[in-house]
């Protein structure tokens, strides 16, 4: 005797050389008999992991099979295959081995020479580990190195409060005279005192004249240069 999932499938063979008004007829009468079983069995069905599956392969093959369902709803049907998706995909994309594990003392050691050395990147490190015959990526190594909040060096605002003396500001700027003359003003300014270094003012700037301004503002001289 036939199990009831093999009478389904030799069904659905011999289901292909029938006439259209025999399957029709038979549809009918399957139909008749389920709103009789449905009067009389209880509301609530208890179906097999095989049972859902076929209810959702069916779904998958032809979404219309969910105007023919009389003992389930159509949602139960779409909750199966959506369900049967995660669990697809989630076997998919299961860990599959992948890169080795580096020890807990190697990952210890990395992180003291990216502390002992701040200015060392991966590569620095990388290269260490291998003159002591460690076999390590260079990406495990950037993984597993100390993070730092801040930059390894000083940054620009720290240069310039370090190094204020020894900087200045220059800016060249146009003056409008009341004769509709233009006069062209050379501003340097230190950064250490706020300090005005130097005042020059010309009506023909050239780079020699610029040259010239500068020169004089490092030498020291007194802000007159028209």
């Amino acid at each position: 005797m036939l199990r009831p999932y093999e009478s389904l499938v030799w069904l659905a063979l011999v289901g292909l050389f029938r006439s259209r008004a025999s399957l029709e007829a038979e549809i009918l009468i399957l139909r008749h008999q389920l709103n009789i079983q449905r009067r009389q069995s209880p509301k609530r069905l208890n179906f097999s992991t095989l049972d859902r599956l076929i209810f959702a392969g069916l779904y998958r093959l032809a979404p219309s099979i969910l105007g023919a369902l009389v003992i389930l709803k159509p949602e139960t049907v779409i909750r199966w295959h959506r369900a049967g998706f995660r669990s697809y995909w989630r076997w998919k994309s299961r860990h599959r081995g992948g890169r080795p594990t580096v020890p807990l003392e190697i990952r210890e050691l990395i992180r003291e020479m990216s502390i002992a050395n701040p200015l060392w990147g991966a590569p620095q490190i990388h290269g260490e580990l291998l003159k002591l015959s460690i076999e390590i990526g260079q990406t495990s190594v950037a993984k597993d190195m100390a993070r730092r909040r801040g930059p390894p060096s000083q940054g620009w605002k720290t240069f310039l409060r370090n190094h204020a003396d020894g900087i200045a500001a220059m800016d060249l700027f146009v003056v409008p005279t009341l004769s509709f003359r233009l006069l062209y003003g050379l501003l340097i300014m230190g950064h250490g005192r706020r300090q005005v270094l130097w005042l020059g003012v010309t009506a023909h700037p050239t780079a020699e004249w610029i040259a010239n301004q500068i020169t004089q503002a490092c030498a020291g001289s007194r802000p007159l240069a028209i």
